[in-house]
C-alpha cells in the first residue's frame, strides 16, 4: 500500500506502519509544518530520520492535490480545532469548512482526488474531539462522520488509552478508520453491530468485553442518523445536538450512509504490560541523564506545592477573588504502573504540576524524564529526536502519538488485505 502521511511530527504513523511491514507499508510523500515558528524543528528531524525525498515542509493548504502522489492509504493526526460549516451565498460551490482548519485539508485532498481517492484514512485526535465543542456536544464529530459519508467512506473509531492494551503510557485518543466503498475491507463490513465488536478492525486489533456485568448481551446497538434527510453540511453545523442535551458519540463506533452505531465499549486485555519502570535508563544509557535532569533541593518546595493539594483564595486579573482548589498529584511518578500522559510542556528544569518526576532506582534522587525515555513511552525508536534541544524532543513526544497502536492496526490491515 502507497501511503501518504499528513501532519506528520517526527513520523510517529510512518514508524508503526514500518514495524509491520516497511515493504507492504510505503510511504511515498509526507507533509509537516509548524505555523508559529521559523525553524522547522519537526520537518527537520523527519526528514533526518526518514530522508527529505517525498516530503514536503509548507503549508498543507498551500500543496495542490495534484501535487500529491495518488496513494492507498491516508495517515495523519490532524489539530483539534474549530470544524464548524457555513453556507456560502455568493458562491456556487455552497458549503467550506471554517478558513485555516486542518480537516477540511483532508476533506479537499480526498475529493479532489475523486476516483483515485485513498481507500483508506487513519486519523487520530485527542480524545475530546466526540464530545466538542462544550456549547454543542458532539457537534465537531458529526460534522466529520458526515462529511466522510458523503466523500463514500464507512467509518469505525474509537477511542483508546494505550495502557489498556499493554502499552507504556496511559495516553487516550481517537482513533478513527474510513474505508472507501468498493474496497476490500468495506466489503467486509455486513453487520455494523458485529462489527463494533468482534469483526472491525479495531475490535480485532483492540478486543473488548462483549457482556455487560449484568449479563446483558452488548450487541443490538440502535442507530441514529446524523442528519435529517433534507439537510446538508451547513444544517448540520448548526442543528446537531442543538439543545446541547446529551453527548451522542460514545468511545466506540461505527457509521454507514450517515447513520451512526455507538456504544460504550470496555478492554478485553489479559496481555504483558510494559510499566514506567521498564522503560527507565539503564547501563550506558545512564550516561545521557545530566545533572540537570535532577530536582535540586532549592526547587524541591516549589515542586511539592505545584503537586499538592491546594484549597487557597486567589485573584483573577481584574481583581475578582475565588476560591481555588485541586487535588494532589502522585508525587514522584510511580515506576510499577503506566506513565501519565506526556505533555508537550514536559521539558525544561521549570517546577511543573504536570511533568514527569521519578525517584531514581540506582541513586534515589527525584528527577524528569530524559528524551530517550519520553520516546519510549510513545513507543518510538531509542534516539529518534536526536538532533534537537531536550525541550525541543519533549515537545515533540508531547504532540505524538503511541506508536504501538498505529502496529496494531496495520497488522490487522494487512490481514484483511490477504
Amino acid at each position: 500500500m502507497d501511503v501518504i502521511e499528513l501532519f506528520a511530527g517526527v513520523g510517529g504513523f510512518r514508524i508503526g506502519l514500518d514495524r509491520v511491514d516497511d515493504c507492504f507499508f510505503h510511504t511515498i510523500w509526507s507533509n509537516q509544518y509548524e505555523p508559529s515558528t521559523k525553524i522547522q524543528h519537526a520537518s527537520r528531524t523527519y526528514t533526518s530520520r526518514f530522508g527529505a525525498v517525498g516530503h514536503v515542509n509548507a503549508d498543507i493548504a498551500t500543496v495542490a492535490t495534484d501535487t500529491i502522489p495518488d496513494h492507498d492509504m491516508l495517515c495523519g493526526g490532524f489539530p483539534c480545532q474549530d470544524y464548524s460549516v457555513a453556507r456560502v451565498l455568493s458562491e456556487a460551490k455552497g458549503l467550506e469548512g471554517k478558513k485555516g482548519v486542518l480537516w477540511w485539508e483532508i476533506e479537499r485532498i480526498v475529493r479532489e482526488k475523486g476516483e483515485n481517492a485513498p481507500s483508506i484514512l487513519f486519523l487520530e485526535n485527542v480524545d475530546r474531539l466526540i464530545i466538542s465543542p462544550a456549547k454543542q456536544r458532539g457537534r465537531d464529530f458529526a460534522i466529520i462522520l458526515q462529511s466522510l459519508a458523503d466523500l463514500g467512506y464507512i467509518v469505525e473509531w474509537r477511542i483508546i488509552n494505550a495502557a489498556d492494551y499493554g502499552m507504556p503510557q496511559r495516553r487516550r485518543r481517537t482513533y478513527i478508520l474510513a474505508y472507501k466503498k468498493g474496497s476490500r475491507i468495506a466489503a467486509q463490513v455486513k453487520d455494523a453491530n458485529i462489527w463494533l465488536f468482534e469483526e472491525g478492525v479495531f475490535a480485532k486489533a483492540f478486543p473488548v468485553q462483549t457482556d455487560n456485568s449484568n449479563g446483558l448481551f452488548k450487541y443490538e446497538v440502535i442507530p441514529f442518523p446524523l442528519k435529517e434527510v433534507d439537510e446538508d453540511l451547513a444544517d448540520l453545523s448548526q442543528n446537531f445536538n442543538a439543545k446541547n442535551l446529551l453527548r451522542p458519540f460514545s468511545n466506540g463506533g461505527v457509521m454507514i450512509d450517515g447513520m451512526v452505531w455507538t456504544a460504550k465499549v470496555e478492554p478485553n486485555y489479559s496481555g504483558d504490560k510494559i510499566l514506567l519502570g521498564d522503560v527507565i535508563a539503564k547501563g550506558a544509557d545512564r550516561e545521557l541523564i545530566t545533572e540537570d535532569f535532577y530536582i535540586s533541593e532549592d526547587t524541591l518546595p516549589k515542586w511539592e506545592y505545584l503537586k499538592g493539594a491546594k484549597h487557597e483564595m486567589r485573584k483573577s486579573k481584574d481583581g475578582f477573588e475565588f476560591s481555588y482548589n485541586e487535588g494532589t498529584m502522585v508525587f514522584p511518578d510511580p515506576l510499577d504502573k503506566p506513565s501519565r500522559t506526556i505533555i508537550t510542556s514536559e521539558g525544561g528544569a521549570t517546577a511543573s504540576r504536570f511533568k514527569h518526576v521519578i525517584k531514581d532506582p540506582v541513586n534515589g534522587r527525584l528527577r524528569r524524564l530524559i528524551p530517550l525515555e519520553l520516546e519510549r513511552l510513545n513507543m518510538f525508536p531509542d534516539n529518534h529526536t536526536v538532533g534537537e534541544s531536550d525541550s525541543k524532543r519533549a515537545f515533540f513526544m508531547g504532540n505524538a502519538l503511541v506508536c504501538g497502536i498505529v502496529t496494531k492496526v496495520g497488522q490487522e490491515i494487512i490481514a484483511r488485505m490477504g
